[in-house]
């Protein structure tokens, strides 16, 4: 094969590792989308409410580090929980800049609802538990490889 040829194969979408965990995130999106309809919240949301029923109460700035967000991204998905009854923001009386999200009464009810959502989408995907974490790992090396990648350079 020449390198032309070599070069090719590698501009071939089915060979974009970028392309194949999209799409592969677009679909767990999509398996969670009908539960996550039932529950009120969107995808963005539910991680928002993961980080809240695992870690407590946080500061907004950590949610953000947890979820890879910035305030600008964060902040609207924050108002609308808040809208809708999940959490509640306070802003810290040692930092007025701080604002610190704790779930509700009814956000943490929420969790007991959510349960289900992870062991389905483990069921979906046609691996086994070990198959399934082992997969994880993986996923998070990668990222932890590209985030160095693009702080080094």
């Amino acid at each position: 094969m020449s390198t032309d040829e070599v070069d090719a194969d590698w501009l071939r979408l089915d060979n974009q590792i970028c392309f194949a965990l999209h799409a592969a995130s677009r679909a767990f999106t999509a398996l969670y989308r009908d539960t996550l309809d039932e529950l009120g919240l969107t995808y963005s949301q539910y991680l928002v409410m993961l980080v809240l029923w695992e870690r407590g109460p946080l500061p907004v700035k950590q949610i953000g580090e947890h979820l890879r967000l910035d305030s600008g991204t964060l902040s609207p998905l924050l108002k609308r929980l808040e809208a809708n009854g999940l959490v509640v923001r306070e802003r810290s009386a040692a930092d007025e800049r701080s604002v610190t999200v704790r779930p509700t009464e009814a956000g943490a009810a929420l969790r007991e609802r959510a349960v289900e959502l992870p062991r389905r989408a483990a069921e979906a995907t046609g691996l086994d538990l070990f198959e399934v974490t082992e997969l994880r790992d993986r996923i998070v090396r990668l990222t932890e490889s590209l985030d160095a990648a693009t702080t080094a350079g």
